[in-house]
C-alpha cells in the first residue's frame, strides 16, 4: 500500500522525534506538532531563521555554521545543541538533517529529526566530574583508588609484577607565591601532560593530590619504572610553562615501590610515598 499526502503529514505530526523542513533557501518552512509542544513557539515564530532564537548563545555559531556549512555542500550531517525547552530548561538535542530532492531529482532543501539527549550528555558529564581531576584531566583520586585496588588484586592473584611511583613537583609553592595560582595551575597542567604523553596505556595516573601524583605500572620492574622516569624528565628539559615570557623548568621528586607478596594495597602505596618523601628531604 503506499501512502498518501495526508497519511505522511498524520505519521510526521505525530512522531515522537521533534521534524523540521528547510527548502532550498535554507530558511526553514515547516516544524511538526511535536517540535513545537516542545518549544513552546508557534510555527511562525519558529519559521525562516525563528527557531534558531532558541538555542543556547554558547552553541549558536557552532550550529548555524554546521548547518549552513552542510547546507551548501549537500550533505548528511548530525549537530548537539541546546535548545530552550517549554519550560525554560535548556536540553541538549541530537539533530541529524539530509538533503531531499523533488520527483526530478532536483535538490528542494533539507529534512531533519531532533531527539533529546540531555540525559545521556549530563549522564556522561557526571560521571566525567566524578572520575576526572578538572584541572589536569587526570583521575582524581577517589576514581584511582577505585581502578588501583582492582589492579593490585589482579597482580597479587597473577603474581605478576606491579610498581607505583609516587611523584611531587619540586618547590611548586615557589610558584604560586611568587607568580599567583594561575601560573601554578599551568604549571600542574604542563607537567600532568608530560606525564600522560609518557605513560602507556595500560598504566594508570592520577593527580593523588596538590601538586602529587600517583602512577601505578602494571608489569613493570623497578628498574624498568626507573626507565620511565628518566624519560619524563628528558621531556621536562624543553620546558613550556611560559610566565610573561619567562620559561619555567620543572623538576621532581619520586619514590618507587615493586610490590611485594607480603604488601597489602596500603602499604604498597604508602612505601612508594615514604620513598619520594625521602628522595623529597635529601633535596632540602
Amino acid at each position: 500500500m503506499v501512502l498518501d499526502g495526508n497519511q505522511y503529514r498524520v505519521i510526521v505530526e505525530s512522531a515522537p522525534n521533534l521534524v523540521w523542513r528547510a527548502g532550498k533557501d535554507a530558511m526553514c518552512d515547516y516544524f511538526n506538532a511535536t517540535w513545537l509542544n516542545y518549544t513552546g513557539r508557534t510555527m511562525e515564530e519558529e519559521l525562516g531563521n525563528g527557531w534558531s532564537e532558541g538555542v543556547h548563545p554558547d552553541d549558536y555559531d557552532r550550529c548555524v555554521q554546521g548547518y549552513m556549512q552542510a547546507f551548501n555542500n549537500r550533505e548528511v550531517f548530525e549537530l548537539v545543541y541546546r535548545i530552550r525547552r517549554n519550560d525554560g530548561q535548556w536540553r541538549w538535542l541530537h539533530d541529524r538533517g539530509a538533503p531531499f530532492y523533488d520527483d526530478n531529482n532536483e535538490f528542494a532543501g533539507y529534512i531533519g529529526s531532533c531527539i533529546d539527549v540531555n540525559e545521556q550528555i549530563t549522564g556522561e558529564t557526571w560521571k566525567t566530574m566524578a572520575q576526572k581531576d578538572g584541572l589536569t584531566g587526570l583521575f582524581n583520586r577517589f576514581h584511582f583508588e577505585l581502578e588501583a585496588r582492582q589492579l593490585y588484586q589482579i597482580s597479587w592473584v597473577t603474581k605478576r609484577r606491579l610498581c607505583a611511583v609516587m611523584i611531587d613537583i619540586d618547590n611548586f609553592k615557589y610558584f604560586n607565591d611568587h607568580y599567583g595560582h594561575s601560573y601554578g595551575d599551568k604549571v600542574l597542567v604542563s607537567f600532568a601532560a608530560a606525564l600522560k604523553e609518557t605513560i602507556r596505556d595500560t598504566d594508570l595516573l592520577s593527580r593523588y593530590g596538590g601538586d602529587e601524583f600517583i602512577l601505578l605500572l602494571p608489569e613493570t620492574s623497578r628498574n624498568r619504572a626507573e626507565q620511565l622516569i628518566n624519560r619524563i624528565k628528558n621531556k621536562l628539559e624543553n620546558p613550556d610553562v611560559n610566565f610573561e615570557g619567562e620559561k619555567t623548568r620543572l623538576s621532581f621528586s619520586y619514590g618507587i615501590a615493586e610490590m611485594q607478596d607480603s604488601d597489602s594495597y596500603e602499604a604498597f602505596i604508602e612505601k612508594a610515598d615514604r620513598l619520594m618523601y625521602t628522595e623529597k628531604n635529601k633535596k632540602r
